[in-house]
């Protein structure tokens, strides 16, 4: 004989008091005291009862609760746990839905071995992690159409224009590396969301540089011993970018060449090599002096661990009343080469890690100019300290 079914109204659920009451079929209601009510499905498999929440009243309908508690006991008709069922089906379906968080941090493993630093250096995360995860990071990247990266993107587009066009372009790599691995996405979508976001309004400005002229003065005025000082006053004399000074380690310096180890370089696409920086006397003594100070080998540690960040000399010159920034210390001394020695064009542009001709041209050259830049570096040092004209050695 079966059992009755359907035994519940719907006028009468929500003025039930509290308790348990049995629909047939294992569906039950229940109101609690404080007037909220729950589904939940009773069944019984391998000699053991289990009750399974099936959702709350009224967001799940009676209808809507008996289609469940239907479609679980079917599954227990097939002398499977219907609790344990339903959690098999979940991490299924959670792990074939490839949302864009998931998907950008497998492209950025895949990509970590061609990034300066694993990646850390560069921040090639940062402009996905900041501006577009938090929008769009649980979706299917499968789901993902030009609108939603136009209203994710459009708040930074003018105002942030540097940073929205590197998320835009870490996003093209994701959507790529998704196709790669099977997954149906349009790889249009980048390009269909930059036509909605139209022309950048933003006017890229290049970093303050301090004129050649008043670069001796403010190197001089460096004269109280601290990392960031020091840090600052061997960034001008080698004329290098913030990153390879900053991570520098003992071991690199042999003598009076300092070996930049490739992968810290920024600049030279297709470099394999290290890059080796001549130091002047002046910069050996910097380097002398900051070597009392290093921590775990490397001559410029931060306060508590790891090294200096990227603000540091950055702030030293703000406090100091200066809207220039350390990097531009690079274009000054490019500034100083081209106005006031004869150095050829190669030398000059090595002098600051620059590639030089096309990658026929560069097969066939072996030097790296070592030798000339040593003098224009020693020659830079002078200039620095303002060191009397007779004692100035020619190129």
């Amino acid at each position: 004989m079966a059992l009755p079914r359907h035994k519940l109204t719907n006028s009468e659920l929500k003025a039930k008091t509290p308790g348990k009451y049995s629909d047939g079929g294992g569906l039950w209601f229940h109101k609690r005291p404080d007037g909220g009510a729950q589904w939940f499905l009773r069944y019984t498999i391998f000699g053991r009862r289990h009750e399974m929440g099936l959702g709350s009243f009224p967001s799940v309908t009676l209808k809507a609760a008996r289609q469940e508690a239907e479609k679980w006991q079917a599954v227990v008709r097939e002398g499977k746990d219907a609790i344990k069922e339903r959690e098999r089906q979940r991490r299924e379906a959670e792990s074939n839905l490839h949302i864009l968080s998931d998907v950008a941090r497998d492209a950025f493993e895949s990509r970590k071995a061609e990034l300066k630093g694993d990646g850390k250096a560069g921040r090639w995360f940062s402009p996905l992690e900041l501006h577009v995860l938090p929008k769009l990071g649980k979706m299917p990247i499968t789901q993902i159409d030009q609108r939603d990266i136009r209203d994710t993107l459009v708040p930074i587009w003018h105002t942030k224009a540097s940073t929205a066009q590197k998320a835009m372009d870490r996003l093209r790599i994701c959507f790529r590396h998704a196709a790669a691995l099977g997954l149906d996405v349009d790889l249009q979508a980048t390009d269909k969301a930059k036509a909605l976001l139209g022309k950048q309004r933003h006017t890229v400005t290049n970093i303050p540089a301090m004129n050649w002229r008043d670069v001796p003065a403010f190197y001089q005025s460096l004269d109280g011993g601290s990392i960031s000082e020091l840090a600052l006053r061997l960034l001008m004399l080698t004329a290098v970018r913030s990153y390879p000074l900053r991570t520098l380690h003992l071991e690199q310096i042999d003598g009076d060449v300092w070996t930049i180890p490739a992968e810290a370089m920024k600049g030279r696409l297709g470099a394999t090599s290290d890059f080796r920086v001549p130091l002047s006397q002046e910069a050996r003594r910097v380097i002398a002096e900051a070597a009392l100070l290093a921590r775990d080998g490397f001559l410029f540690p931060g306060v508590r661990k790891g090294v200096i960040s990227d603000m540091t000399m950055s702030k030293l010159m703000e406090r100091r009343g200066l809207a220039e920034r350390p990097h531009g210390f690079r274009s000054s001394f490019r500034d100083w080469v081209a106005e006031t020695t004869n150095t050829p064009h190669d030398v000059a542009e090595t002098a600051l890690g620059h590639t030089v001709g096309g990658a026929v041209e560069r097969s066939y050259r072996r030097t790296d100019f070592l030798e000339q830049r040593r003098k224009l570096t020693e020659r830079w040092a002078y200039f620095l300290q303002a060191v009397p004209a007779g004692k100035v050695i020619s190129i």
